[in-house]
């Protein structure tokens, strides 16, 4: 196998780690994690083998939406440190090996914004257009967040019009027609490029771009696409390297445009929400073959443009995209109860807790997320099998605070626990039960499983660059496929089943081939036809490099 240079395209093989700062580790002891902890943590995630980290919104709140309610684009929450500590720890992160990127939320912003507070003082405020207005609002559809919210429209009673909120109606929306809003964004994008981020996450990618409510929209920006190409042009000028991984829950038409189609100038990565929901339905079903269609309907798109696989996010688990039945048959299988459910369209759970701890399945589904084509996504403590806290309301009963030991708080912080930003994991996956001490200590811990799979994925180039094939054959609880680039070749196989399988596959390969699994060592022998049968248990999985005939430099 040839050594390609792929540094300029790092994020086709990184590994992404999204966490909460306020959550993950509170130095000060003040019940709010913060950068100083983070900082004294960032060893922690280089062992793991993060190579590029996502930190959810850090910016000053009034924190009605867990930080995605900003008050000003250029600065730090108080409450986690200070500008400088936030530097101090890209610093660090880049000394590690890691990149950062973080939330860019655009859509919309805090009614405690002075934008906004100035553009609702009077309708001749300069901020005024920085905003969406109409004297009646329109019906342009539900709201994203049903059961707190009726309208996309709120009534401002001091100037007598509507204002648009397609999320909370303390978050008013951005009216990105105006030109000033969008040179706004780009000094925001800017700023925070210039003190050492990587990219960004762009939050709710499909709402910025959509003018509808805005009078005379489609004339004041007939094309949005050409807006997003515009904020991929300016990260490449500022950024030789720079991501930009989108939040696009749509059909895979609309995917494909925002990635720009084949020339790729929009959204570098994408999170793919449709494989995402159809891996629940493959496991609620014991039946590979809806993960299979998802991931074969994904469009073709720029070589340079990537997917992002994830099993679980900080949002609720969104089965939106499933038939009614389907989502139903999600529900019945792992949040049977309304209390684990939201919005009606998604659980509240984090994985463990939905596959009642079975490690067999847990572990199955972790292999998957490193071995699917494109770059996988860990939310803080799947790595340790977190679970979640069904008291916290809503999206929140799987943002609980980080489980670094078995004590008070699980050694998130000293303080009383009526002062925790959200209450800890109680029961089963309390503390006591699942931290990181105890299972860095464990050989056979999830921890040090997790560990493992993010060292043969990142000696593997051919997970995140490989050309994807589905290998046939007729066990439908098992899905079989092949990755192949720069001459190498990997073949992975997963039973979604609990019944053991015994897989008998072609690969056509040439004569004296052998199979290497890169997890146990073991090898495996083709016949001269190129033929195998590979034993799985149940809930099994193999990750097997093609070796050709002697070839004892590949591994």
């Amino acid at each position: 196998m040839k050594i390609t240079d792929t540094s300029d395209l790092w994020w086709k093989s990184a590994v992404v780690y999204c966490l909460d700062v306020e959550t993950f580790l509170d130095w000060n002891n003040d019940g709010i994690g913060d950068f100083a902890g983070l900082a004294h943590r960032l060893d922690y995630l280089a062992e793991l083998g993060v190579t590029c980290l996502w930190l959810m919104p850090f910016y000053p709140t009034p924190d009605r939406d867990d930080g995605y309610d900003i008050i000003d684009f250029y600065g730090v929450d108080p409450r986690l440190g200070s500008l400088g500590d936030l530097v101090e720890c890209i610093r660090i992160a880049r000394d590690r090996g890691m990149r950062v990127i973080a939330d860019l939320v655009i859509n919309h912003t805090s009614d405690k914004h002075p934008w906004f507070r100035s553009a609702r003082s009077s309708r001749d405020s300069q901020y005024r257009d920085y905003y969406v207005w109409r004297d009646e609002p329109v019906d342009d559809g539900e709201p994203v967040f049903p059961d707190q919210e009726n309208s996309n429209w709120e009534l401002d009673e001091k100037t007598g019009q509507y204002y648009q909120h397609v999320f909370y109606k303390h978050q008013p929306d951005l009216n990105i027609t105006n030109p000033v809003v969008r040179d706004e964004i780009a000094k925001v994008m800017g700023f925070w490029l210039q003190l050492g981020l990587s990219g960004f996450r762009v939050d709710a990618v499909p709402f910025l771009l959509d003018a509808s409510g805005v009078v005379g929209g489609s004339k004041l920006l007939p094309d949005p696409h050409a807006y997003l190409r515009s904020l991929r042009s300016f990260l490449g000028r500022r950024s030789g390297d720079g991501v930009l991984l989108g939040e696009v829950n749509l059909a895979r038409a609309e995917q494909e445009q925002f990635f720009g189609g084949s020339e790729g100038d929009e959204l570098t990565m994408q999170f793919d929400f449709i494989a995402m929901q159809n891996l629940y339905l493959s496991l609620a079903r014991q039946d590979a073959r809806p993960l299979v269609e998802a991931l074969l309907s994904r469009p073709a798109g720029s070589p340079d443009s990537q997917w992002a696989n994830f099993v679980r996010n900080h949002d609720e688990l969104t089965l939106d995209k499933l038939t009614d039945d389907e989502r139903q048959e999600v529900f019945d299988a792992f949040g049977p109860e309304k209390r684990m459910q939201v919005y009606g369209r998604g659980l509240v759970r984090r994985l463990p807790t939905m596959l009642d701890g079975d490690p067999r399945r847990i572990r199955m589904v972790y292999s998957l997320l490193f071995s699917l084509p494109g770059t996988p996504v860990l939310f803080y403590g799947e790595e340790i099998g977190m679970g979640e806290n069904l008291d916290a309301d809503g999206r929140m009963a799987v943002r609980t605070p980080m489980q670094w030991n078995g004590g008070a708080n699980g050694g998130f912080s000293r303080a009383s626990k009526r002062r925790l930003r959200n209450p800890v994991v109680e029961g089963g996956y309390a503390p006591a039960h699942v931290n990181v001490e105890d299972q860095r200590r464990d050989p056979e811990s999830l921890l040090r499983f997790i560990q493992n799979l993010v060292r043969h994925y990142r000696n593997a180039p051919e997970f995140g660059w490989g050309a994807f094939e589905v290998i046939d054959q007729p066990n439908t609880a098992v899905f079989v496929h092949s990755l192949s680039w720069d001459g190498g070749r990997v073949v992975v196989l997963h039973n979604f089943g609990s019944d053991p399988a015994d897989v008998a596959l072609t690969l056509g390969t040439e004569d004296d081939d052998v199979l290497n699994d890169l997890l146990s060592g073991d090898s495996v022998a083709l016949d001269a036809r190129g033929r195998v049968s590979i034993a799985l248990d149940g809930y099994g999985f193999r990750w097997l490099r093609v070796v050709r005939g002697g070839d004892t430099t590949q591994y």
